[in-house]
């Protein structure tokens, strides 16, 4: 998988491309939640975001939060007296509303009859077995299974998104077929097991994916372009 032969010197690559990526952009203080993500409502506005923001902006998403929080519903109760109908008018700004209803609609009725309601005590789980319930959700995937880990439980799971393929392929340091979980192994295998370490690497990750990082790359300016090869 790894293009470098030293476990040690991917590691220190890894470690560099972040000072430069958190010198640019600084701290990016992600997952961003207006109740705070160490409370219980923070910490499900923190899984609903990560549902939403599935093919589309975290601007449209805020505002699909806000509705929510204007209505009164972050809460596990009241989302899930809501009817679909009335959840997917609320979340319409974050777009495939419908569908993403009805995957909100799951993961609420997970904590609803698998844990009583209590978004904590299913978040309080060991990672292994939190990520697995999860995904047995349908409609929560890899991607918003790592990022209700790693955000709103504070566990260690590494999220990885396209941007994160995308920049360490070209940067050599992952192959082409590389998967998502073998990406999510490399970067896990490589770097210490710190929360606040990956909540913010990813975080970097996004902020170069999207001012440079595209399916056309626009290498000018780019804090990574000295590690290219």
């Amino acid at each position: 998988m790894v293009t470098k032969p030293h476990s040690k010197k991917i590691r220190e690559q890894l470690l560099s491309m972040y000072e430069v990526m958190r010198a640019r952009f600084g701290d990016r203080h992600w997952w961003p939640s207006t109740s705070g993500c160490a409370s219980p409502e923070g910490k499900l506005e923190i899984c609903v975001g990560a549902i939403l923001t599935q093919n589309t902006s975290w601007s449209n998403v805020e505002k699909a939060v806000a509705n929510l929080h204007t209505a009164g519903c972050m809460s596990v109760e009241a989302l899930g007296a809501l009817s679909a109908k009335k959840l997917a008018e609320l979340i319409r700004p974050a777009g495939y509303f419908n569908v993403k209803a009805k995957r909100l609609g799951n993961f609420i009725t997970c904590v609803r009859e698998r844990w009583g309601g209590d978004i904590e005590a299913l978040l309080s789980q060991p990672v292994e077995e939190l990520r697995a319930e999860l995904l047995s959700v349908n409609g929560v995937g890899r991607e918003t299974a790592d990022s209700m880990i790693l955000y709103a439980a504070g566990q260690p799971s590494f999220v990885v998104d396209a941007y994160t393929g995308r920049i360490f392929r070209r940067h050599g340091l992952i192959e082409e077929a590389a998967d998502y979980e073998t990406i999510k192994s490399f970067f896990e295998s490589h770097l210490s097991r710190d929360v606040p370490l990956w909540n913010d690497y990813h975080a970097q990750i996004v902020e170069t994916g999207k001012n440079y990082c595209k399916p056309t790359p626009r290498c000018d300016g780019c804090p990574l372009r000295a590690f290219l090869q």
